[in-house]
């Protein structure tokens, strides 16, 4: 089959389901927004699927519609880039459970109302269970590679254990095997914030034309202090305060303003973040990132996901990333060697923690670009 694209094509298509999740309950049917760049060839086999971080969408290398900010991952995917849209067929879906177009607590339920906190408890595979779905809807029986970073790269992990016999190669970069406490602690404090706000109502606050903006924009302030470094906030902010001119006390207002700049800018990024996510979209999707475990969902082993595997893994880490540190790579490559898995492993370096793929490395560039040239 011949699939041809405009680059930065955006659709979204209803497959008729049903889909079985791992709570136990049945979704259909299923909407699922994605974007393609390039051309499939003829005998299919350039296909790369993205799989998106928490916050992220399908919008990898086309400018967002809401934000209008460009694509997410531009230094990476495009023409003559690491993943060359001149060679490879590249599909990015909305992830199960998101805001973007795929079906998630803001769309609609049979009744015509949001599902709200109706929409069924969901997991990373059930996010891919449903990307095989819109695979099987674009004739891509194999993936050349699936790749991702954060909850992207536990995407390809479960893409890799779940399909084997359809993933030749994964790019797993900064990223888990699972969830610790810690990581399980930091989301808990973000749904807690959103919960909290008056506005939530419950989850049911879609009618009232108001969103429980506060509690999303401290969640998402909280979340994105573990996606950046010490050194790297020390380096961009340090102790430095806002510039108060007018102020008699320097730039220091003796209250509870923004004086430090670091609070600015995180204020600004809790703000921004309310007008392009839905706030119960962050409860749904955290949940599912904490309930990832790739060893329990293999009798407790983590080597059995990868047991007699075909599929070439490449494991990236950073090493400013406290999230998921390296040590976290480590262990997937161990329980990759262990099941017999071809894998290739780099820790990269960078000031920049946890956020640092998403950054312009050519480091990382030159990882994916070599290893995706390598696939036979």
């Amino acid at each position: 089959m011949s699939h041809d694209a405009r680059f930065g094509l955006g659709r979204t298509i209803t497959l008729a389901g049903p889909l079985p999740l791992d709570s136990g309950a049945v979704l259909a049917p299923v909407d699922i927004a994605y974007e393609t760049y390039g051309a499939l060839d003829d005998d299919g086999g350039n296909a790369i699927l993205i799989c998106h971080a928490l916050t992220m969408d399908q919008h990898v290398a086309s400018r967002h519609p809401r934000t209008g900010k460009p694509g997410w991952w531009l230094q990476v995917v495009g023409p003559g880039k690491p993943i060359d849209t001149n060679r490879y067929f590249v599909v990015c879906a909305n992830v199960l459970g998101s805001c973007m177009g795929s079906s998630g607590p803001a769309s609609l339920a049979p009744d015509g109302a949001p599902h709200a906190m109706r929409f069924p408890v969901i997991t990373i595979r059930d996010m891919v269970r449903v990307q095989a779905m819109l695979l099987d809807h674009l004739g891509i029986a194999t993936l050349r590679t699936v790749i991702g970073g954060s909850m992207g790269g536990m995407q390809a992990l479960s893409w890799a254990a779940t399909y084997p016999s359809r993933v030749r190669s994964a790019i797993v970069i900064a990223s888990t095997a699972r969830h610790t406490a810690q990581n399980i602690a930091f989301h808990e404090v973000g749904r807690q914030a959103i919960m909290a706000d008056p506005r939530w109502l419950g989850g049911e606050y879609y009618a009232s034309g108001d969103v429980p903006s506060a509690g999303l924009a401290v969640a998402r302030m909280a979340a994105h202090i573990t996606y950046l470094s010490e050194a790297g906030l020390t380096e961009k902010f340090g102790r430095r305060l806002q510039a108060r001119p007018d102020s008699p006390h320097g730039a220091k207002s003796f209250g509870f303003d923004a004086d430090f700049q670091v609070e600015s800018y995180l204020r600004h990024q809790g703000i921004s973040f309310v007008d392009r996510f839905d706030a119960n979209s962050y409860l749904y999707i955290t949940r599912a990132m904490d309930y990832f475990d790739l060893a329990e969902e293999h009798g407790g082993k983590l080597a059995q996901a990868f047991r007699g595997s075909a599929t070439r893994f490449c494991i990236v880490s950073f090493d400013t990333d406290w999230l998921y540190p390296t040590a976290e790579s480590r262990s997937i490559v161990r329980a990759l060697n262990a099941g017999g898995a071809a894998a290739s492993f780099v820790e990269l370096s960078s000031p920049f923690g946890h956020d640092a793929f998403l950054l312009d490395s050519p480091e990382l560039n030159r990882v994916i670009d070599g290893f995706l040239k390598a696939i036979p």
